[in-house]
């Protein structure tokens, strides 16, 4: 089966559903929630985004004032980005990153984390780039949003894995050790706008940051 983010069909219309209604709402939520994570970082200036598809939230991130990079695995998400002339984005795995230890402020990975196969190496990964520590968002698996999408018929979840609240932390923790701050909420998509610290919020967004 060809992978969703190769093929070109899927790339075009990436962009598209941000446009959506339901694209836009889920994108404020979550950019709100990211914000305050932001938060937890004061003085940061750089930031790789890990898995940044078309740099959607690349961009994000340089609008807030952050010397952003994305990078992403899928070729054909990298030429989007170009086309839509987003920050730098470069081509890399999440398994084994081509930048030095400590060579960012801040690693993110949104809505990345899902599609690895080896989350724990991919954290730990990211962990070695970060000066400061990381910024996740996770679909939550214990949500009822995660239930819906698991079960849409043709979507990129379908080949997903997604992870409540607890199993994240503990992956943290395998990948980086105890020696840092984890702080988390959830979004309450599609119920409400605000974000708590519940476990059966929709997009987990979780701040870990080295002590």
């Amino acid at each position: 089966m060809l992978n969703p983010f190769e093929n070109p069909a899927f790339v075009e219309g990436y962009e598209a559903w941000y446009e959506e209604t339901t694209g836009r709402r889920a994108d404020r939520q979550e950019k709100a929630l990211l914000q305050r994570l932001l938060a937890d970082f004061p003085a940061v200036h750089t930031l790789l985004e890990v898995g940044c598809g078309t740099g959607h939230f690349t961009l994000w991130f340089q609008e807030w004032g952050l010397q952003a990079v994305g990078l992403d695995v899928s070729m054909p998400m990298l030429a989007e980005a170009a086309r839509l002339g987003r920050p730098p984005c470069v081509h890399g795995d999440a398994l084994s990153l081509p930048f030095s230890n400590n060579a960012m402020d801040i690693v993110t990975l949104i809505a990345t984390l899902e599609f690895i196969p080896e989350p724990v190496l991919a954290l730990a990964e990211a962990f070695r780039v970060a000066r400061r520590g990381l910024i996740l968002g996770v679909l939550n698996c214990q949500s009822i949003l995660g239930w819906q999408l698991k079960h849409e018929d043709g979507t990129v979840w379908k080949v997903a894995r997604f992870f409540n609240p607890a199993e994240l932390v503990k992956i943290v923790q395998n990948a980086v050790g105890d020696t840092v701050e984890i702080v988390w909420r959830t979004t309450l998509r599609p119920f409400s706008s605000i974000s708590l610290p519940l476990p059966w919020g929709g997009f987990i967004g979780m701040s870990v940051q080295r002590r």
